[in-house]
Order: C-alpha cells, then structure tokens, then sequence
C-alpha cells in the first residue's frame, strides 16, 4: 500500500492526494513489487537501496547521505504462527528527502500511524518535517507501552490457568510471552542508542519545541525498557515455579490414582480367595454369604482407605 499525504494550510487538515508534492508524507505499508518501483522513480533512490532498508533484520539505526536521511526503529506488531498471535518487532524507515517530503516505510501494516491520518495528533502538519518525526517516535514508544502492558495482563491470565493445570498449554504460551519480551527489550535498547544519537547531532534540525519532545520520547523509551526488563524477570521466575507445579500436580494425581488402585483391588482379592476351588465351611451353606463377602470387602476397603489418607496418599 502506498499513499501520499498533505496537509492543507488553509483548514490544517490531513487530505490524500495523487501526486508527489513539496511537504508531503509518502506513506508506504506492505508494499508490493510494483510499488517500490514507483517509489524509487519518485523519490529518486534505487531499489535495492529501499528493499535493503526494509530488510526485516535490519538494526535500528540513522544515515545520512547527500539528499536524504534515513531513520531505522523497530516498532511492535502481532504476528500469526501458526494458531495463535504472536508479538515481534520489525523495522520502520523514516526517510526525509532534500527536505522536501517525508517517507514511512515498513513491510508490515501497523496502527501507528491511524491517529495521525484521523486527525487525532495535536500539532501535525506534513511540512514540519522534523516535528512529525518525533511524533512518530513517540507514537512508537507508547505502542511498545501498551503491547506490554496486554503481555502483563496475558502472564496473569495464564498464572490463573496454571494453578491447577497439570498440561504444558500455558506454559508454552508463558513461554511464546518471554520470547517477545526478548524482542522488545532488544528493540528498545537499539531505539534508545538511536535517540539518543538524535538529541546530539544534526540529522534532524530541532527547535526548542521539537527538542522537549524528543526528551519526552527518550523517557517514554527508557519507561518501556524498564517495563520489558521487568516484565521480563517476573515471567522467568513464573515459568520456573509453574514448572515445578505441574510436575507436583501430576505427581499429587499419580499418588491418588496409586491409593485409590490399592482400595479397589481388596474387593477383588477377598473375591478371588472365596472363589477359590476350596471348602468353604460356614460361607458354602449360608444364604447371606455373598452380603457378608461383601460387607468384609467394604469393611477392609474403609480401613485401608483411612490409612492411606492418613499417609496423605488420598
């Protein structure tokens, strides 16, 4: 998908057009063969050079070169595997040519950019090229805070879940969270050695506005990077102990099964010594003897069964 942005002076409002202009945002997601060709005609750098930016293991980083800069961060998403959703990173490219426009890129479709095309970000006009960089940034930094937050919420659901379970089902997905803990902690430490690299040299020209919100998307960053860490460290220590008790479930339910095995095979023992091809004496003659066969199983069942509750095997 590729869409191209203004913003009109008249009413500051955000209008899709047709052709590239000055001070417009060139808005790229997902984009097919076809479309990062027309980029590349447009904005006058080579394929190779754009697919090589949008390389999914590429590191969060800047460049500049002579007539354009590029800005490298890794941005949260949720990916399928298989039948369940999993949360990532990849790359997003912020580029700005001859300072003339501005260019978002990334192989996946993202919501970052939904307030900015709904008119809900304060402040946003496509010319003020540096302003809406750090925007980006920090619509970014409160992504990676809100999809930690959900991974919080989804530890504790699977904490509940595990409390009596004795399968591998949430643990595996406690397991699939910690993954993209690591993700997000990596990502966000990669974001930071970028920001920071911004708020000292001249890639972007900053004003006095601009600067106040960079330091606010450095905090914003650092608060997510503590959160990851942290999140990070309870999960370990939840899996852990989990582990352990699903190992003494299965083992609580394995010693009952054993005791209760023990209880129900008195009543055939008792059955297969009376039933033995033996004189029977007062039992061969007596009408109640099956009543009293049965009563003395019952009777030696109870017993053993209270003794072995005793010993907390029941």
């Amino acid at each position: 998908m590729l869409k191209i942005y203004k913003t009109d002076s008249t009413n500051n409002t955000l209008n899709e057009i047709q052709e590239i202009q000055d001070d417009c945002w060139i808005n790229v997601l997902e984009p097919t063969e076809e479309e990062i060709k027309k980029l590349s005609t447009l904005i006058n750098i080579s394929e190779k050079k754009l697919k090589d930016f949008m390389d999914e293991e590429e590191q969060a980083r800047t460049e500049v070169e002579e007539n354009y800069g590029v800005i490298v961060l890794d941005i949260p998403i949720y990916e399928k595997h298989e039948n369940y959703l999993m949360s990532v990173t990849v790359p997003l490219i912020i580029l700005q040519v001859d300072n003339k426009y501005i260019i978002t890129m990334c192989t996946k479709t993202t919501d970052i950019f939904n307030d900015f095309i709904d008119g809900n970000v304060k402040d946003f006009y496509t010319e003020k090229k540096s302003r809406f960089t750090i925007q980006i940034m920090l619509k970014i930094a409160a992504k990676y805070i809100k999809d930690l937050k959900i991974i919080n919420e989804e530890t504790h659901k699977s904490e509940r879940s595990l409390k009596k379970s004795t399968n591998n089902n949430a643990l595996l997905k406690l397991m699939r969270l910690q993954k993209s803990l690591v993700y997000f902690s990596t990502s966000l430490r990669s974001n930071d050695i970028v920001l920071e690299k911004l708020q000292k040299n001249t890639l972007i020209p900053l004003y006095i506005e601009d600067t106040d919100v960079l330091e606010d998307v450095i905090i914003e960053n650092r608060q997510a990077i503590e959160m990851a860490s942290i999140y990070s460290e309870i999960l370990t220590s939840t899996i852990n102990v989990f582990g352990t008790i699903i190992s003494n479930n299965l083992n609580r339910i394995m010693k009952f099964l054993a005791g209760f095995t023990i209880v129900i095979s008195i009543p055939t023992m008792v059955a297969s010594f009376m039933g033995m091809n033996v004189p029977l004496g007062f039992f061969k003659e007596n009408q109640f003897s099956f009543l009293i066969i049965f009563i003395i199983s019952l009777i030696l069942s109870i017993i053993v069964a209270l003794l072995l509750k005793r010993k907390n095997m029941l």
